[in-house]
């Protein structure tokens, strides 16, 4: 019996093309929970870079980078999110549950914008457009190595001392990538007819 995957209606002009957008068809956000190590190796995270780098960018301004935690990096994001916690009442169980939530998944890539808002040729729209599609093309390149992800941010984004330790003046924290292998296959969230968002001009 085919599959859900082999039943995608996928053009294409070469089989690699078809296999591609297949694939592509499949990428569902995995939390951090049904992550586990082994992670994406310093290779695969090249390649993340570099995927996010083919993202459209109006005159290559590269309004982005990416900030890794593993091992001890990780430790530091948990000491971060205890330390927020605590600046907001938590205790006990309350102050595990902010360290469990930074040190779930085994990578976790922080976001970090740079838009320049007086930018004479490329508005901040079309800047934060390249944010956008970094992003995609970063967990979709997860995706594809076998690793599942998901884009998380909230509060803790725009907490200004967990802003201070990710980003430099004139930087804003977008949130995180928190990446690793699948305790099992990702769940659909539910899917949209893509005839909700396809009109004529």
């Amino acid at each position: 019996m085919a599959s859900e995957e082999d039943e995608l209606p996928v053009p294409g002009d070469t089989p690699e093309g078809r296999d591609a957008l297949r694939l592509l068809l499949t990428r569902y956000s995995v939390s951090a929970r049904h992550l586990r190590e082994p992670g994406p190796t310093d290779d695969e995270l090249w390649a993340v870079a570099m995927a996010a780098l083919r993202a459209p960018d109006h005159e290559k301004r590269i309004p982005f980078r990416f900030v890794v935690a593993r091992g001890e990096g990780l430790e530091r994001l948990a000491a971060l999110f205890v330390d927020y916690g605590r600046r907001h009442g938590k205790l006990g169980p309350d102050l595990d549950r902010e360290r469990e939530k930074a040190m779930q998944a085994p990578v976790v890539i922080a976001v970090i914008a740079r838009i320049d808002p007086d930018d004479e040729v490329v508005p901040a729209h079309e800047q934060w457009t390249a944010v956008g599609g970094a992003i995609a093309n970063a967990t979709n390149a997860l995706h594809f190595m076998g690793f599942g992800a998901k884009m998380v941010a909230g509060a803790r984004a725009r907490d200004p001392a967990i802003v201070a330790a990710h980003c430099s003046e004139g930087e804003m924290l977008v949130g995180w990538i928190a990446t690793g292998t699948m305790d099992g296959p990702p769940k659909p969230r539910g899917e949209i007819d893509p005839a909700a968002i396809l009109t004529r001009l």
